[in-house]
């Protein structure tokens, strides 16, 4: 097998090739560290490489197959973590120069049970500064780019892990979601990218802020690496007591779910949101498509509010409470858009954090209703194609001045809710820049988004389009 030919195999596909002894852990690892040596420099996917970590890991792994010891679903197979998880004996930053040196004691439980799974660790992939915005650069290491266009951005915060897949420098990432984290970088690299239902993937230990907001998902090339994923990193874990317990089966096999007469509902704004026409025309036309996978699609106007208000007021509120005693000594070394941001949270009374909460439970309650006709709702995932990195992102979409997030106006609104929710790979622009359509399911049903997900991946595949780099 060539070494291209690694670099853009799937991680079960891995898997499989090293239980039949077919290929060696060490092998691929070294494929993809070479990979990465050579691409990495200019894409800044990774914010640190652990070569020596990953060699002994794949020996180890190599090691149990030739003795025949029993193998995990993912054994062998190399994969990321995004540097706002906690990674023990390597350094983890949250990409901000106030902890340069942390060096954790534990694993976050994500990245612990994959390691114990013998999967392979390759390095800790570029995030913004604590997860604070949807793009991908920092003081600390620097603008991450996209595959697609390097003059571009590759969304964040876990645009160094969707980078980093979406270029062959590994087929599984761990990304961090609080407000359309792991969609959004997704989406903006041609990806696929699921935020469990929250609780559905203990978190612990790691950095404070996002509470109630954040969950971990996989950032992969195909659907079924990341529902492998799921099935090893879900499930309770007593450390985090908002976590879930396992649904007592497997959602790799829940893919092969027949999604025949499911209940569709398609909604090209979510009642408020301005959106590219580019991007729009190629969304609908992906949404017309789940007829083709005997689903009822219904074009729908939800009338809900929008929740921005109460989410940033949430999340300042909280960021305030995290590093706002860090401000006076530290500003200097925090991104601007940090500091200001936590800055706005020492205004946030108690009554307006418990006032935001409030609007969120009503919030739930339109969307619960809401959801009662329908299995899934569909969206764009990002109102806007990729645009310049470093910069901002736009206030002006479809001719209008937008909001602060008005350019991505559909992923936080299910944070607050917590329900499952992927980005699949719509298609792409006329200048070739990849669009995602996102897939909204009912509270604790990811089985069915999965479902969902591999049935579009096989109507209309995308891991054969990759960027020439």
């Amino acid at each position: 097998m060539s070494t291209a030919e690694l670099h853009w195999k799937s991680g079960l596909e891995i898997a499989a090739l090293v239980r039949g002894k077919a290929l060696s852990p060490v092998e691929v690892t070294e494929a993809l560290l070479a990979r990465i040596d050579a691409l990495n420099p200019r894409l800044n996917a990774f914010c640190l490489v652990c070569a020596d970590v990953a060699s002994a890991a794949a020996k180890e792994a190599e090691i149990a197959v030739m003795k025949g010891e029993p193998l995990g679903p993912l054994h062998g197979v190399p994969f990321s973590a995004k540097d706002i998880l906690y990674t023990r004996g390597i350094r983890t930053t949250g990409g901000s120069r106030l902890f340069a040196d942390l060096i954790p004691e534990h694993d976050t439980i994500s990245v612990l049970r994959l390691r114990a799974g013998r999967a392979v660790l390759l390095g800790k992939t570029n995030t913004s500064e604590f997860g604070h915005k949807a793009m991908t650069d920092n003081p600390m290491f620097g603008v991450t780019k996209n595959p697609w266009n390097l003059d571009l951005t590759p969304g964040g915060s876990s645009g160094g892990a969707a980078a980093a897949v979406a270029s062959g420098l590994g087929p599984l990432a761990l990304g961090t979601d609080g407000g359309g984290s792991v969609r959004i970088p997704a989406a903006f690299c041609g990806i696929y990218g699921f935020k469990p239902s929250y609780g559905r993937v203990p978190q612990y230990p790691g950095f404070p802020g996002w509470e109630r907001l954040s969950h971990v998902g996989p950032i992969t090339r195909t659907v079924r690496d990341a529902a492998a994923m799921l099935d090893v990193i879900g499930g309770t874990d007593d450390r985090d007591r908002e976590s879930l317990p396992g649904p007592g089966g497997s959602y790799l096999a829940a893919c092969e779910n027949d999604v025949r007469g499911l209940h569709v509902a398609w909604t090209p704004d979510l009642g408020y949101a301005r959106v590219d026409p580019a991007v729009l025309a190629v969304c609908e036309d992906a949404a017309a498509e789940f007829d083709a996978l005997g689903c009822h699609v219904e074009v729908v106007n939800p009338g809900w509010e929008n929740p921005e208000d109460a989410f940033a007021t949430i999340v300042a509120a909280q960021f305030w409470a995290a590093w706002g005693g860090q401000i006076a000594t530290a500003e200097k070394q925090m991104d601007e858009t940090l500091a200001k941001f936590v800055q706005r949270g020492e205004a946030v009374t108690a009554r307006d954090y418990l006032a935001a909460w409030a609007t969120v439970e009503a919030f739930w309650q339109e969307v619960r209703t809401f959801l009662e006709r329908f299995d899934l709702l569909l969206s764009p995932t990002v109102a806007v194609p990729p645009f310049a990195a470093p910069g901002r992102p736009p206030r002006d979409v479809a001719g209008a001045r937008v909001s602060v997030l008005g350019w991505m106006p559909f992923t936080y609104p299910f944070n607050l809710t917590g329900q499952p929710v992927a980005s699949v790979p719509a298609g792409v622009t006329e200048d070739g820049l990849p669009v995602g359509l996102q897939i909204v399911g009912q509270r604790h049903a990811d089985a069915t988004v999965l479902a969902a997900s591999a049935g579009w991946e096989a109507i209309r595949p995308w891991s054969e389009r990759r960027p020439t780099l």
